[in-house]
């Protein structure tokens, strides 16, 4: 079996990351997979909302997703 041709998604990334409409790229926030009892309701509820991935790892974001921009 050979190996199709052609540019592939990082699946890896595909799964972090989201492209918007416009071409900005979201993550999710870190510290909302366990010990969530000693955080406040309001940190918890931020950590639940998504953030603006910094510009200077954009681009490499964007490289491993070739099929989103």
């Amino acid at each position: 079996m050979r190996r199709p041709k052609g540019n592939r998604t990082r699946k890896a990334v595909a799964k972090r990351f989201k492209i918007t409409a416009s071409g900005k790229v979201l993550r999710s926030r870190a510290g909302k997979r366990h010990l969530l009892a000693t955080k406040n309701a309001k940190r918890r509820r931020s950590l639940g909302t998504a953030k603006l991935v910094d510009s200077t790892d954009v681009y490499r974001i964007t490289q491993s997703l070739p099929f989103s921009h």
